[in-house]
């Protein structure tokens, strides 16, 4: 069991198209049309952990990749050069990393690059730079909204349906209860849920999901 939940992680790309918008769907549009050198070249996403922040900019590089772009993704650093460039917890950044930006920022917005960043907050509300937090406001900034409980029991219903896995409601509202928030987090535990009943060649059950969330947890 513990071999089997080692590592836990969802076992799905991050991508445009197996995004759960919800809210998010003019954010969404958006992207897309990003990635088609449309409108305005420096984006960035905040919201709280788990949104989906990570996975837009995951998803924009991989489809950027997909068009022969040269596109990259970095947690907490900023790349030296690329096309589509994608800079994850901006927040994290120390004050050498954070000159990095605020020069990268400015190179690309004249080259026509595309830049996303993401962190916790609205640009004026974060501790960084005064002239990294101005650059990141002049572009399009968006709040990235999470999903409500329905949503989320939505969501999990159609990742289990795509596995082949016939998910009971009461397992759903189980995990919606005492799961972790983000919805990384519940498909990664969902995807252990069905690994083990595979192994056991048992239906899902909350005794089952029960069992896989406390070794999680260990």
């Amino acid at each position: 069991m513990n071999q089997l939940l080692l590592g836990i992680a969802p076992d799905h790309t991050p991508t445009l198209d197996n995004f759960v918008p919800g809210h998010n769907i003019e954010l969404q549009t958006l992207l897309r049309q990003a990635l088609l050198g449309e409108g305005e070249r420096s984006i960035y996403l905040w919201g709280e952990t788990g949104c989906g922040k990570s996975h837009l900019l995951q998803a924009l590089v991989g489809a950027a990749r997909e068009l022969g772009l040269d596109a990259e993704y970095a947690v907490a650093r900023v790349p030296s050069a690329a096309s589509v460039i994608a800079v994850d917890d901006v927040q994290a950044l120390d004050g050498e990393a954070q000159i990095a930006l605020f020069a990268l920022y400015n190179r690309m917005r004249e080259s026509g690059g595309l830049l996303l960043v993401s962190g916790p907050a609205a640009p004026l509300q974060l501790e960084l730079r005064d002239d990294l937090r101005t650059r990141l406001g002049w572009g399009l900034v968006y709040q990235v909204h999470g999903l409500s409980e329905e949503e989320k029991a939505q969501a999990l219903q159609r990742h289990a349906s795509a596995r082949g896995l016939e998910l009971p409601v009461e397992v759903i509202q189980y995990l919606l209860r005492y799961g972790r928030r983000d919805l990384p987090a519940l498909l990664a535990t969902l995807d252990a849920l069905d690994q083990l009943c595979l192994r056991l060649k048992r239906w899902p059950s909350i005794p089952l999901l029960k069992e896989v969330m406390q070794v999680a947890e260990r």
